[in-house]
């Protein structure tokens, strides 16, 4: 019998955690410092709330992707938020069920 696969609560849990795998897989980083980074901004985020494995963590979860890549000189912080900008616009300008695309 195999195991059950993560289920995520919404498309991006799963995309920004495969993201990570990936980039752990492709040798960018341990995954040992990773979790030591995960944890820190757990902590800084309030481990006495309830993080599920919904937005709260994910949000947590990217924050440390992002701030790790700046790090890593992977992603410049400046064009990190250039990107998320474009993609928030391109999905308030997407007409609801359609895909989202950037210009």
């Amino acid at each position: 019998m195999t195991a059950p696969e993560p289920v995520f609560e919404a498309p991006w849990h799963a995309q920004v955690f495969a993201l990570t795998v990936y980039l752990n897989e492709a040798g960018h980083f341990k995954w040992s410092d990773w979790a030591t980074r995960f944890g820190a901004t757990l902590a800084r985020h309030g481990v006495s709330r309830d993080l599920n494995g919904g937005d709260d963590y994910f949000v947590a979860w990217l924050e440390t992707l992002e701030a790790y890549l700046s790090d890593l000189d992977m992603a410049a912080p400046d064009m990190v938020e250039d990107l998320r900008a474009k993609w928030e616009t391109a999905y308030l300008k997407t007409p609801h069920g359609a895909p989202v695309s950037l210009d």
